[in-house]
């Protein structure tokens, strides 16, 4: 298969694919941290390249619940809202056969533009990884992700990192265990 995953510059759904022998790029305006196919721009651009699997993860700081209160205390926010949510949309409905959008739990505000409900939320702790962080999936065309390997001990590492400039880059990586799931059941 052809699989795009789209704003993903970390390598790792996309490297989960290619190891099952699919020919799988990562595409996100950042270079890619590890070697592999790789388009560095806007996915927009190579929506339309023929492709089987789209795994898409839109950038959520506009998005997610847990940022509304900044709608209303900073100036631009609910035009950087409105533009998030526009392009969240346009990756659902893009032309490609199968999809799985990835994001956080959102806000209403943002629901009523995309105009979906998600079809499933996964947790990291139900793929092998001891953490929560509440992950919705948008499916065209798939099928549920089923739980790969359920851990107990369970804890909020990723919502306790402190204040950095890499923080939202480490909170947007995919975990391993998820993305094998992936690439095994929907590969």
């Amino acid at each position: 298969m052809r699989v795009l995953v789209a704003c993903e510059f970390t390598g790792i759904v996309r490297d989960a694919f290619a190891v099952r022998g699919h020919d799988a790029w990562s595409c996100d305006i950042l270079p890619t941290e590890r070697p592999g196919n790789h388009y560095q721009g806007d996915v927009r651009d190579i929506l339309n390249e023929g492709w089987n699997l789209m795994i898409a993860h839109p950038p959520c700081t506009y998005l997610c619940n847990s940022g509304v209160r900044w709608l209303y205390t900073r100036e631009g926010r609910w035009q950087q809202m409105c533009e998030g949510a526009a392009f969240f949309k346009s990756l659902l409905n893009a032309p490609v056969a199968q999809i799985a959008v990835e994001n956080p739990i959102m806000h209403k505000h943002a629901k009523e533009i995309i105009g979906k409900h998600p079809y499933q939320v996964i947790q990291p702790f139900m793929f092998g990884h001891g953490e929560t962080k509440a992950t919705c999936l948008w499916l065209k065309k798939l099928p549920p992700l089923m739980p790969t390997r359920m851990m107990t001990g369970r804890e909020q590492r990723i919502h306790r990192l402190p204040p950095s400039l890499d923080r939202a880059k480490e909170r947007s990586r995919t975990f391993p265990g998820i993305a094998q799931a992936m690439a095994a059941q929907w590969g």
